[in-house]
């Protein structure tokens, strides 16, 4: 199944070339709107999700890279072990990969990720994130849908064996 590799490097493709079109082209904290509950923000975030540990003094940086590197290592090894008919679940670990190496590469360049996506309703706005973050979320949620697929297999194999 690494032949799933070339969504996770399509996700680092459009993530970085997303994130230096924001860097150059917005101003740090200034929201440009682009329709009612969505804007661009460019925020430079040197914590992991929410900005957790974003004025943690440094080391979290090391961290964020480290974990990122070894989590990446994990999904590669992972993919490889992927049954063929398990589109789910390869493209959910290629989407994940791709974000999380997408995340890792501004950490390296940079020392924090470029965040610019804001979405938000009245006053209330969502974190600010990027096409990484998304893939991570779509990754995820690629493999509760094949968790689930897989459950309910499993419980339909389960039924039938009582039937007999």
């Amino acid at each position: 199944m690494m032949k799933w590799l070339w969504l996770s490097g399509l996700v680092v493709m459009l993530d970085q070339i997303s994130k230096l079109v924001a860097d150059g082209q917005l101003v740090v904290r200034q929201s440009v709107a682009v329709f009612p509950g969505f804007s661009f923000t460019l925020l430079y975030n040197q914590g992991a999700a929410f900005s957790f540990l974003s004025d943690a003094g440094g080391w979290q940086r090391w961290f964020f890279m480290l974990l990122s590197l070894v989590i990446s290592l994990v999904l590669v090894f992972w993919l490889r072990s992927v049954e063929k008919h398990k589109l789910f679940l390869a493209a959910g670990i290629a989407f994940i990969l791709g974000g999380a190496l997408g995340n890792l590469i501004d950490r390296i360049l940079y020392g924090y990720v470029i965040d610019f996506i804001d979405v938000y309703y009245s006053q209330y706005h969502w974190p600010a994130f990027n096409l990484a973050d998304s893939a991570i979320t779509l990754g995820a949620a690629l493999l509760i849908i094949d968790l689930l697929q897989e459950r309910k297999a499993l419980h339909s194999t389960d039924r039938g064996g009582d039937q007999l």
